[in-house]
């Protein structure tokens, strides 16, 4: 195969300086001057004990996880920045009592702090739920207490998503209707 002709451009021409400047770094002088004030210096000797870090244990990372996610669910940093009430009020047409409210009425975009901290909770307590059906599939457990997780699982699963239903028919009152 016969070789390809080269063209001159500016894109070759600064690329053969460029190889040219590199090749210069490859001198001998250079690579002394480099070496040789570094030849007669010696490292210390330190008696320095490197930490050694024990890696934590599973129920420690998954109890950290576990904190976090509620707080990112709950709706933490929202109630850092915008700063609202722990929980609100109405008052009643007829009696004109002031009843309290647990949930903002409405606002999709809105919570009051006690309605991020259970809706955090019910979606914790489903990620439990799941976590206990997982756990009664293990085959080295006893029935008795592959039984006991499975039903636990399956109640906190339920109970989870039957109030998190219940929290978006109070919140939008015609969502799921």
């Amino acid at each position: 195969m016969a070789p390809k002709p080269e063209t001159l451009t500016s894109y070759s021409s600064s690329s053969t300086d460029q190889t040219s400047t590199d090749s210069s770094t490859l001198d001998p002088i250079v690579q002394i001057l480099k070496i040789f004030p570094y030849s007669f210096l010696r490292l210390p000797r330190l008696r320095l004990k490197l930490p050694s870090f024990t890696l934590p244990s599973p129920m420690t990372v998954y109890s950290l996880v576990l904190l976090t996610y509620f707080m990112v669910v709950s709706g933490i940093i929202y109630d850092v920045i915008v700063e609202p009430p722990g929980i609100g009020s109405t008052q009643d047409r007829h009696t004109g009592s002031v009843k309290p409210v647990v949930f903002l009425p409405g606002r999709v975009n809105g919570q009051y702090i006690i309605e991020g901290l259970s809706s955090g909770f019910m979606f914790i307590l489903g990620g439990i739920g799941i976590v206990l059906l997982d756990l009664a599939m293990d085959k080295n457990r006893a029935r008795t207490v592959k039984v006991s997780y499975a039903s636990a699982g399956v109640a906190s699963v339920v109970i989870s998503y039957l109030m998190s239903m219940l929290f978006i028919r109070i919140k939008i009152p015609a969502y799921l209707q």
